[in-house]
């Protein structure tokens, strides 16, 4: 049977692919051994995020606007590591490279999904520590739990729609000559160069979904850490200016792991080549989930209180049970 064949999806002038072919790298000998690193590291960011959502979940000490928040990146990168890794792993380490139509777009969907909850969630972290630092005095009154809690279901309830838009429209597209995919999963900009037919619409939605997911969120945070700095110059003694740094620091590292490579992916567009591309935005994915509970642990005073806590219980019921 032919790769390519004519369906009726309201007219009979789209032609779709029964399945795609993901290309994975090009030219490059034992790419095998990156994708077991990539495994690997999906491993220990399933293990690091579930461990953080549960000490939060078990410490009502945490159970706080912020770690609402921090929860919610965990939730997230939990699962946006799952929409990536395992789907990869069976195409390209076990060389199963063809995905059908349906299951790439699906896939696509959750992958860019879970990007957008933690690009936004990050967003939102950087709201929380402006106001914490800008607005100290009426921190309590304008993060609450409740409002981080609308915040959270707007910016799920956007991603979701955001992303099913722009799938309904790739579903739009004609592929009448390769299927080939030049990517380590099924990438909606590599998939949208294939078309055969007017892609405007949908070349619309990929300009402008990077500005709207990518660029204004770091525009914020960076808005927002300019506002902090200038908080910080206010404050005069050294010991409080350097309190409030820390407690910046990590959300910091967490925001330079995430966007830095999908930054550098994004604005060189087509000039990046194809396996520099699928190294960024592979890293960029999969590195920040298992980066950001080590990162929490060991630079948020409150969580690393709450492992001690937790870890001195269990002792206590381990020696208690053994008497």
């Amino acid at each position: 049977m032919s790769p390519l064949n004519s369906t009726s999806f309201i007219n009979a002038t789209i032609v779709r692919p029964e399945f795609f072919f993901i290309s994975g790298f090009a030219g490059i000998s034992h790419a095998n051994y990156y994708y077991v690193f990539l495994c690997f590291v999906y491993a220990l960011s399933l293990l690091g995020n579930a461990f953080v959502m549960f000490v939060i979940y078990t410490d009502h000490r945490l159970h706080s606007p912020k770690y609402i928040v921090v929860f919610n990146l965990a939730v997230s990168d939990l699962c946006g590591s799952t929409a990536v890794v395992p789907q990869m792993i069976d195409t390209l380490l076990f060389k199963s490279h063809l995905i059908s139509y349906e299951a790439c777009l699906t896939n696509s969907f959750f992958v860019f999904a879970f990007i957008t909850m933690q690009s936004f969630t990050l967003t939102v972290l950087s709201y929380d520590r402006f106001v914490a630092i800008c607005l100290p005095l009426r921190y309590n009154e304008i993060v609450t739990s409740k409002s981080v809690l609308v915040i959270t279901a707007i910016i799920w309830m956007f991603s979701g729609f955001a992303n099913l838009l722009s799938v309904i429209f790739i579903s739009r597209i004609s592929f009448c000559k390769s299927i080939v995919v030049n990517s380590y999963f099924c990438d909606l900009g590599p998939i949208q160069l294939l078309a055969c037919n007017d892609n405007t619409p949908s070349a619309v939605i990929n300009w402008t979904h990077p500005v709207i997911l990518l660029w204004f969120p770091v525009l914020f945070i960076t808005g927002t850490y300019i506002c902090i700095a200038r908080a910080l110059f206010k404050i005069s003694e050294a010991s409080e200016r350097l309190k409030a740094m820390k407690t910046c620091t990590s959300h910091l590292i967490l925001v330079g792991v995430f966007y830095f490579p999908i930054c550098v992916t994004f604005a060189m567009g087509s000039r990046i080549n194809q396996n520099a591309r699928i190294i960024n935005t592979s890293l960029g994915t999969v590195l920040p989930p298992m980066l950001n509970p080590i990162i929490y642990s060991l630079k948020t005073e409150e969580f690393t209180e709450s492992i001690k806590k937790l870890y001195r219980r269990n002792k206590i019921c381990f020696v208690v049970r053994n008497k």
